[in-house]
């Protein structure tokens, strides 16, 4: 039998989604799943972008620019100012979704066997990402106890070696929520710009932050054109995760020109979906502050609910709609497919994903989990609680 590639046996397991079939078979016993694992907002999607596509009169499904429609990129080059980022059209290529545009980032920037230095626990798709890219994840550990503030910049420094060619950060966090301040940002600029590196930051969280916090882009740093490259979409930004739309921007000619290859390989992004993103950036402000408003209620409600859990630790999210919670557990990955397969409160139970697969580093975060806040807050205390009563099971 054929086999198959080293690469595709070192692809690593969502750990967002691996522990899907436990819960297929948990409704099929009958059993109400809450799925606190996937950032898949409830929100509706804005009505002006769902109308643009059953509007769109279309008589050929044609392939778009390569880079998507030149419209599109210079009305979210208006946007982008809007939004204090100096960012033109020229400096952006649409891509299909943000998870492309980390691809065609890491593709235009680094060699096989590179490295890129990331603040873990991180998005786990970047670990995926990079498998298939050849290019080696070197975590530098944040912790739960700083809320996941950003590392010392010396254990940064201590990292970098001849093959280490960007940093990468997501700004607000998933699956943290922490959200960097403009100092912290200052200092990834400066050791950057000292070691010849690429600072890579996914910001498609932008709009989610909370307690008048500001959200601080690399965009904006002066000096840091040639180093900076943002990873944006209108995933969770317009709760449009189905569409597949994101951007990869830089004011590097050169990796905008290499990234433009990758862009012209894979052919166009989406139609359809490019139709009703274009749309969406004439949504009102009025929808974001309204969601701002509701996902900051669903934060302190859950926040407050996993504080009163005995031998529970929370990091209070700036930003985003994630956090980590310490569970006082041995194996989270254990106790999740426990929650799946062998317990139920009055027929209901509930779905954490386990934080071990957001580390690079073996056996770090094994008794910590990722929830996402994306359920109405009466669902939320509920999730609370059973996750209460099933850990006073599941330790007895």
């Amino acid at each position: 039998m054929p086999k198959i590639s080293q690469k595709g046996n070192q692809m690593p397991e969502s750990p967002i989604r691996k522990l899907v079939p436990y819960a297929e078979i948990a409704k099929k016993k009958g059993h109400k799943v809450y799925h606190l694992n996937i950032g898949q907002p409830d929100i509706k999607t804005p009505e002006v972008a769902l109308n643009a596509v059953k509007n769109a009169d279309i008589k050929v499904l044609e392939y778009s620019h390569s880079a998507g429609f030149d419209s599109y990129r210079e009305k979210l080059s208006n946007y982008y100012k809007k939004q204090n980022l100096p960012i033109n059209k020229e400096d952006i290529i649409i891509t299909t979704g943000g998870s492309e545009a980390l691809l065609f980032a890491l593709g235009s920037t680094m060699d096989t066997n590179d490295e890129i230095i990331i603040p873990e626990p991180f998005y786990a798709n970047y670990n995926g990402f990079a498998v298939a890219s050849g290019v080696n994840v070197v975590p530098v550990i944040s912790s739960i106890e700083s809320g996941f503030a950003l590392p010392p910049i010396e254990d940064f420094e201590k990292l970098i070696t001849p093959k280490t060619k960007a940093i990468l950060i997501c700004n607000p966090g998933n699956p943290t929520g922490y959200l960097y301040s403009q100092d912290e940002i200052n200092q990834l600029a400066a050791i950057v710009k000292k070691h010849d590196l690429f600072l890579i930051a996914d910001e498609v969280y932008r709009e989610f932050t909370y307690d008048g916090y500001k959200h601080h882009s690399i965009m904006n740093v002066e000096g840091l054109e040639n180093n900076a490259i943002m990873i944006d979409s209108v995933s969770k930004r317009f709760s449009m995760c189905g569409a597949r739309i994101g951007c990869i921007v830089s004011k590097n000619k050169e990796v905008m020109a290499t990234a433009m290859k990758f862009a012209q390989a894979r052919l166009s992004p989406p139609t359809y979906a490019q139709i009703a993103s274009e749309a969406a950036l004439e949504t009102p402000q009025s929808y974001f502050d309204e969601v701002i408003i509701e996902y900051k209620e669903r934060r302190d409600i859950l926040v407050n609910e996993l504080n009163k859990i005995e031998g529970v630790m929370v990091a209070v999210p700036k930003g985003a709609f994630y956090c980590i919670a310490k569970l006082p557990v041995d194996d989270a990955n254990d106790f999740a497919q426990w929650l799946l397969e062998k317990y139920d409160l009055n027929g209901e139970t509930v779905m954490v994903a386990p934080a071990s697969g957001f580390y690079s580093s073996p056996k770090v975060g094994l008794d910590e989990v990722r929830i996402a806040y994306v359920l109405k807050k009466e669902d939320l205390i509920k999730s609370v609680q059973i996750l209460k009563e099933a850990l006073n099971t599941y330790n007895k």
